[in-house]
């Protein structure tokens, strides 16, 4: 079939090249990340060995670790926000795709109900599935074009549709119904355009980073200056920086590491296949 030759379009050398740059950027952000924030702690390091011993007594520490505390509660709070916010991004992504193949067999099946002269119609409605498994497939930073050309020929497919001319009260209902469901994958598609680039806004990231390393900081003015302190501090920071990859690879549902799946597109074009 038709769809069989198109979804495979881009080979695996052409999907990794176009996931590069979004990789390099979350990847680059994470390391970033941790850089600034187990600095921080091998400056409070610095600082505790530099900084006369007057500056620690008990009253001194009990203020910093209350600073601590709080800037600890802060950090997981937007922490915790960032990560719903990603998360959310991503189900939303899924859970778009997996309704765009519900409804393409259900439009698929009413307009094969309707009768013959819709045969155009279903081939057209084929391809505009096939042309957005590829699309995804082939997603890059400079897509837009490709998403406002699909957009436009689901445009056609939707006046093909209202072209129709019904016989009976059957085919009036099965016209109604096609046209409804064709509106509902027009405005998933709309307002997958609409949306912005980057559910995390960019504020709360760079001013959490600056938290957790003024946090890191004060844990290392305690730490005992010895190879395994230095190691955990490590280690913690690089969990937290591992945290913050996550979250700008879940904002990229399409093109991340974690990338959704377009299995349920495939299976609505194995469907209408076989209705053809």
């Amino acid at each position: 079939m038709e769809w069989r030759r198109i979804a495979p379009a881009a080979g695996s050398q052409q999907i990794a090249s176009n996931l590069q740059p979004y990789v390099v950027a979350s990847t680059l952000a994470s390391l970033i990340s941790f850089a600034c924030i187990f600095g921080g702690s091998l400056a409070g390091i610095v600082l505790r060995s530099v900084l006369p011993e007057r500056y620690f007594t008990n009253e001194d520490k009990d203020v910093l670790r209350l600073g601590l505390g709080l800037i600890a509660t802060l950090s997981a709070l937007v922490l915790g926000l960032l990560i719903s916010t990603a998360k959310s991004s991503y189900d939303a992504k899924r859970s778009q795709l997996t309704q765009i193949a519900t409804d393409v067999i259900l439009l698929d099946r009413s307009l094969e109900l309707y009768g013959a002269e819709t045969n155009a119609a279903r081939h057209a409605l084929r391809n505009q599935v096939a042309s957005l498994v590829t699309e995804i497939h082939c997603l890059k930073s400079t897509s837009s074009k490709l998403q406002l050309s699909s957009q436009a020929d689901l445009a056609d497919f939707y006046k093909m549709v209202r072209r129709l001319s019904p016989r009976d009260d059957g085919q009036r209902s099965l016209k109604t119904e096609a046209l409804r469901i064709s509106l509902e994958v027009g405005q998933i598609r709309a307002s997958e355009l609409a949306r912005e680039s980057s559910s995390i806004p960019m504020p709360f990231l760079v001013v959490l980073v600056f938290w957790l390393a003024a946090l890191f900081t004060g844990f290392g003015l305690f730490a005992p200056r010895n190879l395994l302190a230095v190691t955990a501090l490590c280690v913690c920071a690089l969990t937290v920086s591992t945290a913050i990859f996550l979250i700008l690879d879940m904002d990229q549902p399409l093109t991340g590491f974690m990338k959704i799946s377009v299995e349920p597109l495939r299976n609505a074009l194995a469907v209408i296949g076989e209705l053809r």
